[in-house]
């Protein structure tokens, strides 16, 4: 029904990590055709986990369930997997995840990346004290951004447009413009600037010992 183009998308157009094939790895779509066996999920509304595991006999990866690590997975639309900008695309069922009937083609494209957001919650252990920073405006900063409102920590938005940044405001977060001094340490800061800057600005940042959690490609 929809894809979702991604920074990651446009990076690889100009040649980032030698993809050929289709790109995409951002979509909703209905199941058209299935295996007799699992013919259940024909004419369900899906969305996928993207990474496919070599599923090898002996792969401990794979056996251990983390595919999305296996180093010999493909990856839908980034890695010997043609992805979504075509009419059909392919996946095992098991990568698949059935979309709410509530929940609108426009909000489900996003589950992927804001899927990496909520990652962040299982890499990253954050308590009430734990002083955030999201470096980043864009899609997947804002997405982080809803993400992490989640967890209990104090939250601080950095980015370089005011519209933007009154999105990631919601709720109370605080947000700063890139150019408004700023002498202070972070815990955990996020890099998702999109930008080859955005990690020397995060190092400058982070607290020592502190966490970096990078996002960009």
């Amino acid at each position: 029904h929809l894809a979702g183009i991604c920074n990651t998308d446009l990076e690889m157009v100009k040649g980032y990590a030698g993809f050929s094939g289709t790109l995409g790895h951002e979509f909703v779509g209905t199941v058209e055709e299935a295996a007799e066996a699992d013919s259940g999920w024909v004419g369900r509304r899906v969305v996928g986990e993207i990474n496919l595991g070599c599923r090898e006999p002996g792969c401990a990866w794979c056996g251990a369930g983390l595919e999305r690590h296996c180093p010999g997975r493909s990856v839908l639309g980034i890695q010997g997997k043609d992805g979504c900008m075509a009419e059909y695309l392919t996946l095992p069922v098991r990568n698949l995840l059935p979309v709410p009937g509530g929940l609108p083609d426009h909000w489900a494209v996003f589950v992927e990346p804001l899927a990496a957001g909520f990652e962040i919650l299982e890499q990253v252990h954050l308590e009430p004290a734990s002083r955030v920073a999201i470096l980043g405006d864009g899609k997947l900063g804002l997405l982080v951004n809803r993400a992490l409102r989640f967890s209990p920590a104090r939250l601080t938005h950095i980015g370089k447009h005011p519209r933007k940044l009154a999105l990631a405001a919601e709720g109370g977060v605080r947000t700063l413009l890139a150019s408004d001094p700023l002498d202070e340490r972070f815990d955990v800061v996020v890099e998702a600037t999109g930008s080859a800057a955005g990690l020397e600005r995060a190092l400058g940042l982070v607290r020592p010992r502190g966490t970096l959690v990078l996002k960009t490609t």
